[in-house]
């Protein structure tokens, strides 16, 4: 979700005209999957969930993360609903395509997130302190459980004091709690300005190495490692953490730079932000980021997504702030996808997940934003042909 303080908090089926074959490929993304080099996003089209949706007693919106589960053909699609509206949720859905774009978005199932003790979580009025942020979530195909990340909250006010830590957790398809990933120290919740900030933790999410590793970016700087990116040639230095899936502990940890705003504010001295949104494997070593960046006085934003290469990355975890050294090499990031040039509005593109294959074997990529349930804004899907 923008940290705005205006903002309130059957394989995919493809059922094209002109194809009679079609190959719904089932499984993980294997090595020779992953390992292709991706030259080019080929725009294929868009599709829009009317505003405030209801499904099975739930308002639809706050999309902020998507997964694909190729051996059921469904896909898995995280609320960021603080429980205010509903309580914490994710869906499952169905996508149909043909050449020309998405034809439906079917949804299929509601489940709530649940607390270690079988409850739903609480909205702010109930426990601020129990509130969770919903951003990223993903599908473990071998171990059928899902990962979920909160950015859980900083808010100080002179008589009123909420921390609480964000937090990575393992979940059943059901919802119930099956364990979380420890954090370093420097991801946790301070009352002074250190380690995270406010709605600028976890908000992107990755298997890699056939689900053996697990990456989660963090959306803006650490205190310690500098200032949030502002316009003109203001960057910013954000981390990627890199957790083994398999017991949990912290690997690595890498340096990536952020671009600037993309526009100017308008007032000028108004909410500006640009961070990553999400993250996805793209290959041994590489990773696709989603870079959004917004500006108030607009309803859109500007989306860019680049490839990024690990390899050669300097592993920071034991360099306190990036701010006061040079001596390290972050991840090395290509423009893969300028959305500005797509002539079209683009909304707060906040997920995004390989979706099946095409009959071309070309993989697809579907994006979809998060239209922070106000009626300006849109829930979109975004349909991409991966060119390799």
């Amino acid at each position: 979700m923008l940290n705005n303080p205006t903002f309130s908090k059957l394989c995919l089926l493809v059922i094209p005209a002109i194809y009679l074959v079609v190959s719904c490929r089932t499984g993980k993304i294997t090595a020779s999957d992953s390992d292709q080099s991706i030259k080019e996003l080929r725009f294929m089209g868009e599709y829009i969930i009317p505003h405030n949706m209801q499904f099975k007693n739930t308002t639809i919106g706050g999309l902020s993360g998507i997964d694909y589960d190729r051996e059921t053909g469904l896909f898995f699609l995280i609320s960021d609903d603080w429980s205010q509206i509903n309580p914490a949720r994710f869906y499952t859905a169905r996508i149909f395509f043909t050449e020309k774009g998405i034809d439906t978005v079917q949804f299929v199932d509601v489940i709530s997130f649940l607390q270690p003790d079988g409850s739903v979580y609480p909205g702010a009025k109930q426990n601020p302190h129990r509130t969770p942020d919903p951003e990223a979530l993903r599908y473990h195909p071998l171990k059928k459980h899902l990962i979920w990340t909160s950015e859980g909250e900083r808010f100080i006010m002179k008589d009123s004091l909420v921390l609480q830590d964000p937090a990575i957790r393992i979940i059943t398809k059901e919802g119930k709690q099956i364990d979380s990933f420890p954090l370093p120290s420097e991801t946790h919740m301070y009352s002074e300005e250190k380690g995270l900030r406010r709605n600028g933790a976890f908000e992107g999410l990755s298997f890699a190495d056939d689900y053996n590793n697990l990456y989660v970016s963090i959306e803006e700087p650490l205190y310690e490692d500098g200032p949030r990116a502002a316009t003109g040639d203001s960057t910013a230095w954000t981390r990627v953490l890199k957790y083994n899936a398999n017991n949990k502990t912290l690997t690595g940890e890498y340096a990536y730079k952020v671009d600037p705003v993309v526009r100017k504010p308008v007032p000028e001295n108004g909410f500006k932000i640009n961070g990553i949104s999400d993250i996805l494997e793209a290959g041994k070593n590489h990773i696709l980021f989603v870079e959004r960046s917004y500006s108030l006085g607009r309803t859109d934003c500007s989306i860019r997504v680049y490839f990024g290469n690990i390899n050669g990355a300097t592993n920071i975890t034991d360099i306190h702030s990036l701010k006061e050294t040079n001596s390290f090499t972050p991840i090395k990031k290509t423009l893969l996808l300028n959305m500005d040039n797509l002539g079209m509005y683009i909304g707060n593109i906040e997920g995004v997940t390989y979706g099946p294959a095409l009959p071309n074997g070309h993989r697809t990529l579907i994006f979809i934003s998060d239209n922070n349930f106000r009626n300006v804004e849109k829930t979109q899907f975004l349909l991409f042909e991966v060119i390799p």
